[in-house]
C-alpha cells in the first residue's frame, strides 16, 4: 500500500472519529423538556363509614389518540400542534385515570371504585370517554389560552346491562398567561371541575338503585 493510500485511510478514520465526537456532543446542549403533571391536588378523603356505599366498575378509559401520550396538545384556529419543551410526567391516560381514582377516594358521596376482580360485586358499571383535552388558543397564539376538558360518561346497570345514564361533561378554564406555568394549573382546574361532577352525577344514580 502506497503512503498516499494509508495517509488517506488515516485520514477518513480521523473524520468519521471527529464527526462521531461532534454528534454526541450536540445533543446535550438542546433544552431538556419540562415535564408537569395534573390531577394531583385533590384533597385526602372524606367519605364517610357507611353500609350504603355502592360499588362502581369502571371500565379502560378511552382516550382521544392525539393528546393520550405525554406530548400536550394544543390548538389554534382548528391546527394542531405539540407544545414544544413540555412534557406529562406519564401519559395523560394514565394521570387521568389516577385522578379519577383520587375523585372518588376523595368525594363524599357513597360511590367507590371496585377492581376488576370485584366487578361482579358491583352495582354499575362506568365507562368514561375522554373527548377532548387540550391547550385551545381561542384568541390567538399570543393569547393566554383556554384548557378543554371534554368527557362523555356512560352509566350501565351491572345485573341486566341497563342504561342508567349518558351525559357529556364540560370544561373549559382559561390560563392566567399564555406560559407552562399558568396553562398546568388551568388543566388542574378544569379536570377538577368535570371529575367532581362526574362523581356527584354516579353518586345520585346510585341512591336510587335498589339495595342488595
Amino acid at each position: 500500500m502506497s503512503k498516499l493510500r494509508i495517509t488517506l485511510r488515516t485520514v477518513a478514520i480521523a473524520a468519521t472519529a471527529v464527526a462521531l465526537t461532534g454528534c454526541i456532543s450536540l445533543f446535550p446542549k438542546s433544552n431538556p423538556a419540562g415535564l408537569y403533571r395534573f390531577g394531583h391536588v385533590a384533597a385526602e378523603s372524606s367519605r364517610p363509614a357507611s353500609d350504603k356505599s355502592f360499588g362502581v366498575y369502571k371500565t379502560p378509559t378511552v382516550f382521544t389518540r392525539a393528546a393520550m401520550s405525554d406530548r400536550l396538545l394544543s390548538v389554534t384556529n382548528g391546527e394542531a400542534a405539540y407544545i414544544a419543551d413540555a412534557r406529562w410526567v406519564s401519559p395523560a391516560i394514565v394521570l387521568f385515570d389516577e385522578a379519577v381514582a383520587r375523585a372518588f377516594e376523595a368525594d363524599g358521596s357513597t360511590a367507590r371504585l371496585v377492581t376488576r376482580g370485584e366487578a361482579l360485586k358491583a352495582a354499575m358499571a362506568l365507562r368514561l370517554e375522554v373527548r377532548s383535552f387540550e391547550t385551545d388558543y381561542v384568541n390567538g397564539p399570543k393569547a393566554a389560552p383556554e384548557v378543554l376538558v371534554e368527557i362523555r360518561a356512560v352509566m350501565t346497570r351491572s345485573n341486566d346491562r341497563a342504561l342508567l345514564g349518558d351525559k357529556v361533561f364540560v370544561a373549559r378554564v382559561k390560563a392566567a398567561d399564555n406560559r407552562l406555568s399558568a396553562i398546568v394549573p388551568a388543566y388542574d382546574q378544569a379536570v377538577d371541575k368535570v371529575l367532581t361532577e362526574i362523581v356527584a352525577w354516579v353518586g345520585e344514580a346510585g341512591a336510587k338503585l335498589p339495595a342488595t
